[in-house]
């Protein structure tokens, strides 16, 4: 056998104990025998460099250390799952999609484990692995190809056949309860802290700028959707997806089930949390998804976050009894009075917790929460705790019951509550409370990203009076800097150079990084691509704004508000002369031929991407939607076009193939 052929049938052996052991926890071999087969590859590969293929097992060791981690845009976006923490609230979600389509009852279900650890998005072309990404923002993640490479149950090149040329799969990376606990038992024997629970550990090995870090956690991943981007996926339901995932050799959760109709949904719902606590990773409830994948085209998704055929059935949650000492109030960056509870530290779900969210005072006066109760805790699956409510039999009549603040708690301006709000805010927008909370969201990573300004330093460059708002972060200097504790020369140069840096963002990351109330990332992305600049968009009328898809009257009034408003509008123009970017590079053609149309792409297109497509479509001033509905006002078709195309066809939307697509976007004589 010659080295090229040895090689050959070392990695396939490797990959098939691989597959063996990570997809279908049945090893073949034993572990001396593992190593045995790497040891032997590697030699082969170190003595014949040519031999080394890019999916080559001994490429999961890892490279050098990254100096940081790349944006990544998904293809398609990552939504999000709705919640359902009873059988009532599974039928009611039920009931609504019937009322969207009858048939959403009769198109069986599936249930499967809902892994608590880090979502991520696999690239494959042609059946190779070709990036993987953190889900982010749903929109845009981070690239983390390298640190996934290193986890054995990922397979570099997919088995069988049938693989779209072009898809994503989303999945979810996890720590098992042993690989958790002999990390953390490292990082104690090394007088480390350690981690809290395994989802936040997940999530932290995946963004090591070491690769080789990540290899050593041990970390293991389970699939369970599939994004086709070119080509077609070879399934009718989603249990054939499933089967599918599994037939490439990726790993798929253990547990799950299909179901005729809802009732047996619910009956296997109560197994499942009675058997959810016996597995060997940490899970937090069941996702339901209805089995018929055209039912899903049909249903489509909730304001472009969540898919209306899938829902999370949540477990009932755990919770811990402490007693609330304080409550106190937080001024945030729009202005708005947040409660919160200061509690007697109490452990919970293996994190101690001493501050919980109360929302406002009409949740407090509704469970009547008084300072001094015993409380009960919960964090269900949440980051933030919340207080449920107090145990009134273990009052002794010492509670005192609380009263929002008519002043603001930090600069004692009156403060306003809109009439169709149960929300307070400080009007006062140089309050410090507002200044520091702004400040450090401006900077943030979704905003304009200047790297190494948090809350710490934020403060520090307030307290000593070198800034007062956004604007003048542009004015600060390296020899300021270094006058300050914790500052030396190279991190003072290198916060100069990160502020200097986030002047080249696109208008979208700016809207957003100034904290307009109501306008987030995905309606900041809408106002700049629809305006292109902040002139437009700061002299358009209210009802112009409120013209732009997904953006409805209550942000466009908020919007022409804050335009309106003196303070803010100086803001801006320091911003602008201090060399800010405020255009964007994807801006709609305002008398393009697409304006105010809602457009689906389907199929694949003879020589554009999907990605290509839509932004012809959106920069000629169009929306582009993944569901064929009535409010539809063009179909885009290529080869392999499906269901949509037959909804399409069915409603009388009109329908134009890629050559009409370019000739109506291609530029005027």
């Amino acid at each position: 056998m010659t080295p090229a052929e040895r090689a050959a049938e070392l990695r396939r052996l490797i990959d098939r104990a691989n597959i063996a052991y990570y997809v279908h926890d049945a090893p073949e071999i034993s572990d001396a025998e593992y190593d045995r087969l790497f040891r032997e590859l590697r030699a082969l590969e170190d003595a014949h460099p040519d031999l080394a293929t890019p999916d080559s097992p001994t490429h999961r060791i890892g490279a050098e250390p990254a100096t940081a981690l790349r944006k990544h845009t998904h293809l398609r976006p990552m939504l999000s799952l709705a919640n359902a923490f009873s059988d009532d609230e599974l039928l009611a979600w039920e009931e609504r999609n019937a009322r969207i389509n009858r048939d959403a009852r009769h198109g069986g279900y599936t249930t499967e484990i809902k892994i608590d650890g880090a979502a991520v998005n696999l690239t494959y072309a042609r059946g190779k692995f070709l990036t993987g990404a953190t889900r982010g923002n749903g929109t845009v993640g981070e690239d983390v190809t390298a640190n996934l490479r290193t986890i054995p149950g990922l397979p570099l090149v997919l088995q069988g056949t049938g693989h779209p040329a072009l898809m994503e799969i989303r999945g979810e990376v996890y720590f098992s309860a042993k690989a958790f606990q002999r990390l953390n038992a490292d990082r104690e024997g090394a007088s480390e802290p350690p981690f809290a629970n395994p989802r936040n550990a997940a999530a932290g090995s995946l963004r090591q700028l070491d690769a080789r870090i990540t290899r050593s956690r041990r970390l293991g991943l389970f699939t369970f959707h599939v994004e086709v981007v070119e080509g077609t996926l070879r399934a009718a339901t989603q249990w054939e997806v499933l089967d599918q995932l599994e037939a490439w050799g990726l790993p798929v959760a253990p547990h799950r089930a299909r179901h005729a109709d809802l009732a047996a949904v619910r009956e296997a719902v109560a197994s499942y949390e009675t058997m959810i606590h016996t597995l060997p990773f940490e899970a937090d409830g069941v996702v339901v998804k209805i089995d018929r994948l055209p039912l899903h085209d049909d249903l489509g998704v909730i304001g472009g976050r969540e898919p209306r055929w899938a829902v999370a059935r949540k477990f009932a949650p755990e919770v811990a009894v402490t007693r609330l000492l304080e409550i106190r109030v937080n001024v945030g960056r729009t202005g708005a009075l947040t409660p919160y509870a200061v509690l007697e530290p109490v452990e919970l779900g293996g994190v101690t917790i001493s501050s919980a969210t109360l929302h406002n005072d009409e949740v407090i006066a509704q469970k009547d929460i008084r300072v001094g109760d015993w409380v009960e805790i919960v964090r269900a699956g949440e980051v933030i705790p919340q207080v449920i409510g107090p145990l009134r039999e273990r009052r002794d009549g010492s509670e005192v019951p609380f009263s929002m603040p008519e002043a603001c708690p930090v600069c004692g301006t009156d403060v306003e509550r809109p009439a169709d709000e149960v929300v307070r805010y400080c009007p006062n927008v140089s309050c410090p409370g507002r200044v520091l909370e702004g400040i450090v969201h401006f900077a943030s990573r979704e905003a304009v990203d200047i790297r190494g300004l948090g809350y710490e330093r934020v403060r520090q460059l307030l307290d000593t009076k070198l800034i007062g708002d956004v604007a003048d972060l542009y004015e600060l200097r390296s020899e300021q800097l270094v006058e300050l504790d914790r500052f030396a020369e190279q991190s003072a140069a290198q916060l100069v150079k990160g502020i200097a840096d986030s002047k080249g963002r696109p208008l979208s990351t700016l809207l957003f990084g100034l904290g307009i109330h109501h306008v987030g990332k995905t309606v900041a992305v809408l106002l700049a691509r629809r305006f292109g600049t902040m002139a437009a968009l700061r002299d358009a009328p209210a009802e112009v704004i409120n013209a732009v898809p997904g953006v409805g009257p209550v942000i466009a009034d908020a919007v022409h508000r804050f335009f309106r408003t003196p303070r803010n509008r100086h803001l801006v123009e320091r911003l602008e002369a201090r060399g800010l970017g405020m255009t964007e590079p994807d801006a709609a053609v305002a008398d393009g031929p697409f304006v105010g149309m809602t457009v689906v792409l389907t199929g694949t297109l003879p020589t554009l991407s999907r990605t290509e497509a839509t932004a012809l479509v959106e920069r000629a001033g169009g929306h582009v939607t993944g569901s064929v509905t009535k409010k539809t006002s063009l179909v885009v078709a290529g080869s392999d076009a499906g269901s949509k195309l037959e909804k399409a066809t069915t409603l009388g939307i009109p329908v134009i193939d890629e050559a009409e697509l370019l000739r109506r976007v291609a530029p005027r004589p």
